[in-house]
């Protein structure tokens, strides 16, 4: 993947009430809501290295390959859409334990500075802003 000259990162931070596998169990996971892979209206996914995921929302496409996944600590995948003008881009999550909470960190890299692009952080953040209401409503046994 080649970074676009005027190239566009966004970065959002969220403490999670849960110990870092739980959170990336959780994220990687289509029945949890607050996830990108919880709504929509076609899934096809397969976190495994070098594997796909598409997602269609609406009319919108969105696709990619997961490069990294290392359990508890970081999910690395490429991220195309009509948003990204098709360019493809790089969304990486990390997963720090704080105490009993996780800090979890999405970066998603190599945008195109363009409007349309700009409108991943609302995107990103009404995931993220849902996402911690999962743990509040799931014992930690149950997890």
């Amino acid at each position: 993947m080649s970074t676009p000259k005027n190239s566009l990162e966004l970065k959002f931070e969220r403490t999670i009430p849960a110990a870092t596998t739980d959170v990336y169990d959780a994220w990687l996971n289509p029945a949890v809501p607050g996830t990108p892979w919880n709504m929509g209206d076609k899934l096809i996914l397969h976190p495994a290295v070098d594997d796909f995921f598409y997602w269609l929302v609406g009319k919108t496409a969105h696709y990619g390959r997961f490069t990294v996944l290392d359990r508890g600590a970081r999910i690395q995948h490429t991220w195309v859409s009509p948003n990204t003008d098709g360019e493809e881009s790089m969304v990486t999550v990390t997963f720090q334990k704080r105490g009993s909470e996780t800090l979890m960190t999405l970066v998603h890299s190599g945008l195109p500075d363009t409007p349309k692009a700009r409108g991943h952080e609302g995107g990103w953040n009404h995931f993220l802003d849902s996402f911690p209401a999962h743990f509040a409503k799931v014992p930690a046994a149950a997890r």
